[in-house]
Order: C-alpha cells, then structure tokens, then sequence
C-alpha cells in the first residue's frame, strides 16, 4: 500500500477493504494512516559558560589566546624559511628546513581551527531554531528579514561585541597567508630577475646538440628517417650548479622527417637541417615534458593534458589545451659534421605565461 512519507497518509484512495472513502473517485481520496504529533525539541540543556560567567570569561581568554598562537605560528614559519635555508649539498638542511616550516604552519591552522571549534561550542548561542523554507523570489519583506537574521547571528556569535576574540581571529586569518607568500617567492631566483632568467637557456651559437643523458654529440648523418632523439646542450653535464633547472629549460626534441613534409614559415628557413627539426620539449600549457612521438602523422603529444602539435608545420597546436607552439631551436651543422644550435630560442620555452613579458 502506497503511503505519503511525510504525511502518512495512504495514496491508493482505497480501503483494505477495497471500498472507496467518502465522494471522491476511487484511486484519488486519501485517508491519514498512523499519524503522529510533532514531538518538537527536547528540553535546552544550558552549558556552564551559560551560568557561569567566570566559565565564560575562560572560554573567551581560551579562544582569543588561540587565536593569537595562530599568529605566532605564522611568524614563526616566516622566521624559520629565513633561520633554516635550504643548502643544495646538505640534505639535513632540507629536513629541518620543512621540519620547522612545517610546524610554524600546522600550529598556525590548529590552533585557529580549534579556536573557531571552541569558540562556537561554548560563546556561541546554542539554542536551537526552525528556518522555515520560504518560495523564491524574496519579497522585499523577506529581503529585510534576511538582514535581521544577520544582525540576531551577529548578536547571538558576540562577534561584534567580543572585541578580543573578533580582532584576534582577524589577525590570525591575515598573518595565515604570510608564510605563503615568503615561501613561493623562495622559489624563484634570489639574485637575478626570474623573468630575465626564464626567457633564456644554455642554447647559444656553436653549442652542440648531445644525447640525454649520456652528453655525447650527435652527427646529422646518425639521425636517420623517422627517428626522434632526447637533446641537451654539451657540457650541461659539467654543470656544478643549477643543472636541473638549466636542463629544465634546454631540454629538445630532436627529429628527422622528409625534407619536402616540411612546412617552414618563411622567417624559419634555414632553421633546420636536411630534414632534421629541433624543438623545446617543454609543453607550453603547463611545462609538462612533451616525449611521445608519432613518426608516421609527424605528432608530438604531451601526455599530462593530451596536446598535440605538428612537426610538419612548425609545431602548431593541433588539439588540446596548449595556446602556442612548441618553441623551434635554429640548427645547423660545423665543420665535423656535428648538429650545433645557431642561437638560443627566439622566445621564451615553456608556459605561455612568460610569452607575456
């Protein structure tokens, strides 16, 4: 037998007894079945801070001392990125380093957590309400109420009037982010200006083009048809400092096609060699390392976010989510055969981001 959830009451308009009820069409009328009465809401138990106004002022001291740790957490984090550097040839330093930013941060977040957990569990108002639903559009009358209700939530959370809690907790949002700001801008370079230090890499005019990882020369007449080949400059390897950034940076694709399956744009004549293209490899959505070659449809594909750029005509954009083409590295040859760069890149690799300055 079909019954209303809410209501209790049975939808099939008939009786047990398969008679219908009153006047109406059978299949229609509605008879209330095992109705109960609304119970309403135990008895409001008062908290001691609600009795006890030595308990309320302890609470209060408790959320705001919180509130204020939380700010010292983050000063604390700041402080410590500066007391605690990071040392590229001392791994030890990479653990404390993240050991004491680690703590400033978590007692930064835990004790403003707990502190909003307190504070609504024992200042707060606790009684509790019905908010009825109501249609939609507000009527301006509604509008009204709506605005009373936030000055009663405002009254009954003592936000307004509770000077230390509200300016302590203001403080501790705003001191929060502070940590993150010091430490994003740690990932840039200290000395140099970052965009001056991504718009150029190891490439210049006579570097030659090495396998990764091994670092050894790679001769045109060794790229043969079809094939694709990972490149780095010569001498990246000799790097004491900073070899993966700048490996980051220079990283190349190097590919042989068919002379006459090229498509060069006419300012880019002369930046290949018999066939052979040389492009970054660094996806310029979002950095990710291009690597999957497809030699019969002469497609590069970047597997994080499945772009897709053509070889044949100039690395374009073919599908997915990359705004610009692959940057084109100008080769040639030297006297011994060698493949050697002819400059660095004409623009910026990487992320179209930097493309902008």
């Amino acid at each position: 037998m079909a019954n209303d959830d809410t209501s209790g009451k049975d939808l099939t308009g008939v009786t047990p007894s398969g008679t219908a009820h009153g006047e109406a069409p059978a299949g229609t009328a509605v008879v209330a079945r095992d109705a109960f009465e609304n119970p309403g809401f135990p008895p409001h138990r008062p908290r001691v801070t609600d009795i006890d106004p030595k308990a309320e002022r302890r609470a209060e001291r408790w959320v705001y001392t919180l509130f204020y740790l939380s700010i010292v957490g983050s000063i604390f984090a700041i402080v410590a990125y500066m007391v605690f550097p990071i040392d590229a040839e001392n791994i030890a330093s990479v653990r404390r380093n993240n050991l004491f930013i680690g703590l400033g941060l978590a007692l930064a977040l835990l004790a403003i957590g707990i502190g909003a957990v307190h504070w609504g569990k024992a200042l707060m108002s606790d009684h509790e309400g019905i908010d009825e639903r109501h249609p939609v559009p507000g009527t301006p009358e509604t509008r009204a109420r709506a605005v009373e209700i936030f000055e009663q939530a405002n009254t009954e959370s003592g936000f307004g009037r509770r000077a230390l809690i509200r300016n302590s907790l203001i403080g501790a949002l705003i001191a929060f982010p502070l940590p993150a700001v010091v430490l994003f801008r740690g990932l840039g370079p200290q000395d140099v200006d970052p965009v001056t230090e991504l718009s150029h890499t190891m490439w210049k005019k006579g570097t030659r083009l090495a396998i990764d990882p091994t670092g050894n020369p790679i001769k045109a007449a060794d790229v043969t048809l079809g094939s694709a080949f990972h490149v780095i400059p010569e001498g990246l390897q000799d790097l004491e400092h900073g070899l993966l950034e700048a490996k980051a940076k220079a990283v190349v694709l190097l590919m042989r096609l068919k002379p006459e399956d090229l498509n060069e744009l006419p300012e880019r004549k002369g930046w290949s060699y018999d066939g052979i293209v040389a492009y970054s490899k660094i996806c310029t959505h979002v950095g990710c390392p291009v690597a999957l070659y497809e030699q019969q449809t002469h497609h590069l594909l970047c597997p994080c976010h499945q772009s897709q750029f053509d070889v044949a005509n100039h690395c374009e954009v073919i599908f997915g989510p990359a705004a610009r083409p692959l940057p084109q590295l100008p080769i040639t040859v030297d006297a011994e055969g060698y493949l050697v760069a002819q400059s660095d890149f004409h623009e910026p690799v990487g992320p179209s981001f930097w493309e902008r300055h």
